[in-house]
């Protein structure tokens, strides 16, 4: 299992790679919403800083964590990139070649 912010973090890293990768292409592409659905198994920690963290199950591993309290969450992120020495944000344009399977 993964913390859902471990997914995210991979996520935005794989989006960095596309954007660093198109970015001398003449043809390229606004990104849209990206929607994420995980399984995600519900841990708590106990403490005076008690935390409440959520770990992505793989989707074989549902089994081995059936004891655990799980949830199916969707989340939409909507991504966006700030150039350096810049205020504000704009839309995240990627670019490369296309990938067989690639929709």
């Amino acid at each position: 299992m993964i913390e859902l912010s471990d997914m995210i973090r991979e996520l935005r890293n794989q989006l960095s790679v596309a954007l660093a990768d198109g970015a001398d292409d003449a043809v390229r592409f606004e990104l849209g919403p990206v929607e994420l659905e995980a399984t995600v198994a519900v841990s708590r920690e106990g403490g005076a800083d008690a935390k409440v963290r959520l770990w992505v199950v793989d989707a074989g591993a549902n089994g081995k964590y059936a004891h655990a309290q799980t949830q199916r969450i969707a989340v939409t992120l909507v991504p966006k990139v700030r150039a350096p020495g810049e205020n504000g944000t704009r839309s995240l344009l990627i670019g490369g070649e296309e990938v067989e399977g690639e929709r």
